[in-house]
């Protein structure tokens, strides 16, 4: 179901975020993609975190998510393109972290051929709006089959996608468990450094640590660095991402966390954007990234493998045998096969 509408979304999304060129659909939805292109503009006023540049990055993300080969593979898997018997009205409530974060999920729940109601995070309420009102426009059909609840609704559904951190999705787990549904907790994710990487390896790793500020699941906020690891090798490898301190909420988070850690006689490494700390934990706040030695990597698989339930990705240069690993540069960029925490969404969408 409505492959080719999004297939069309996908490529007005990277005509907005400046990718594509494409004549002769941004003059016939010309008014449309101005208007997108004014609100990411401006997002950052809605949402501090939100910058034109990690917005334009999302939006170009998901257009190549959304090219013609990706979604008519994704469709075939699934065999979709008729609607079920039964169609359900699914709700989705993304977590807001980053922009358009429960984009996946409401993609899903349309080809599935089910009825969206989505549920928008306060964080992140604008821009999902126009995406859809812009998927409407392509297919008015689709305006009977998204549902977007506010604030004094409480809207019926048969099923749930529920996305937050590990109190909501308590809170999800009590009053939803009644309903066929997938919730979602706190998710990390980390990478391994190996010690013989290249400064272009070093700028792939920076993307994959401060795009959106490190506020995604996919953000790596924890490194694992070799015995007698060069800090100054990672440090220069970063250096061209020294603006994001530019951010006042990214700046208030790395004085905030340099002060408490400080006082508390804490070692740190600093470059004067980014706080490096040694830590066990794997979920750093943005401004600090946690890292930790190993000894031979064996053990280090091992380790990974028994906290897999946590992770969302593993980066590495390098793949490891018996270990599911990201490449660099790619954490932010998943593929339409990639599924939050490893739960096929479609899967769950077509057994409904």
């Amino acid at each position: 179901m409505y492959q080719e509408e999004f297939i069309t979304l996908g490529r007005l999304m990277g005509i907005a975020a400046g990718k594509i060129v494409d004549n002769q659909l941004f003059v016939k939805f010309k008014t449309e993609i101005e208007n997108l292109s004014s609100l990411v503009k401006d997002y950052h006023n809605y949402n501090g975190w939100f910058s034109c540049e990690f917005v334009n990055k999302q939006l170009a993300s998901l257009s190549q998510m959304l090219e013609k080969q990706n979604i008519e593979h994704f469709c075939r898997k699934y065999s979709l393109g008729q609607l079920p018997k039964n169609p359900k009205r699914v709700k989705v409530i993304p977590a807001g972290n980053i922009p358009l974060v429960g984009f996946h999920d409401m993609m899903c729940v349309l080809l599935a051929g089910h009825t969206l109601v989505v549920k928008h995070s306060q964080k992140d309420r604008l821009l999902p709006t126009a995406v859809l009102s812009l998927l409407k426009k392509i297919n008015p059909k689709l305006e009977k089959h998204i549902v977007e609840e506010n604030d004094s609704q409480r809207l019926t559904f048969d099923a749930i996608i529920a996305t937050g951190s590990d109190n909501s999705g308590r809170y999800f787990d009590y009053y939803f468990s009644k309903y066929p549904h997938i919730i979602r907790r706190n998710r990390n994710s980390v990478a391994i450094v190996w010690g013989n990487e290249t400064p272009d390896d070093y700028k792939l790793l920076a993307d994959d640590i401060f795009a959106y500020y490190g506020l995604g699941c996919r953000s790596v906020s924890k490194i694992f660095v070799p015995e007698k690891y060069d800090f100054d090798l990672f440090f220069k490898g970063i250096f061209h991402c020294g603006d994001v301190i530019n951010n006042p909420k990214y700046a208030d988070n790395y004085d905030y966390n340099k002060a408490v850690y400080l006082m508390g006689g804490h070692k740190l490494l600093d470059n004067g954007f980014l706080i490096l700390k040694e830590d066990d934990s794997l979920s750093s706040s943005p401004g600090v990234l946690f890292w930790q030695k190993y000894s031979n990597v064996d053990s280090l698989t091992e380790h990974l493998k028994k906290i897999s339930s946590i992770l969302q990705c593993v980066v590495s240069k390098t793949p490891i045998e018996g270990l599911e690993t990201v490449s660099l540069g790619m954490a932010q960029n998943p593929s339409i096969f990639d599924f939050a925490d490893g739960v096929d969404t479609m899967a769950f969408l077509k057994q409904l």
